[in-house]
């Protein structure tokens, strides 16, 4: 099948550190509600087992998506970026890949919520006219981050079209 073009995998990993900030999103995801269920089956006698037990349910949920999930995504994640494009593969059990030209991106944003910048990371918002919606590369260490949005800043200028 010599002429065939095939959309091959990004080649960039997440940093490493994503997934403890994964680890600690989930973590607060779910021990949010298991501390409320366990304060008030404590104070409440007679709900005491109906309060408890979902408490342990959520608990035993929890586990796989704080230690086992963000080691699967962490290997599934990538991005790129070349002179002609933005290219992220991301996804959990569906997995999307998304190519974004320089020549239709909008805007480059850089975020760093309180959570990641414990993790000393940021997330980079690659926004075109697509009706997907804008690229995001999470988990990216934050002076990466900050040189990639400079060099797609800069790339976009240099590239011709109307990002339309």
């Amino acid at each position: 099948m010599s002429g065939t073009v095939r959309l091959r995998p990004p080649s960039n990993e997440l940093n490493p550190r994503v997934v403890g900030w994964w680890r600690a999103q989930w973590a607060l995801t779910f021990a949010v509600p298991v501390a409320v269920l366990v304060v008030l089956g404590l104070l409440i006698s007679g709900a005491r087992f109906w309060l408890l037990l979902p408490a342990v349910v959520l608990g035993v949920i929890a586990l796989p998506f704080v230690v086992l999930m963000p080691l699967w995504w962490y290997r599934v994640h990538r991005w790129e970026v070349t002179d002609t494009a933005v290219y992220v593969r991301t996804g959990y059990f569906w997995q999307e890949w998304r190519v974004a030209p320089m020549s239709r991106i909008q805007t480059v944003d850089t975020v760093r919520g309180p959570l990641e910048q414990g993790f000393k990371l940021a997330t980079v918002t690659v926004t075109t006219a697509s009706s997907k919606g804008p690229i995001k590369i999470e988990g990216l260490d934050h002076e990466l981050a900050a040189d990639l949005a400079q060099q797609l800043t800069e790339t976009t200028q240099a590239t011709p079209g109307d990002a339309t």
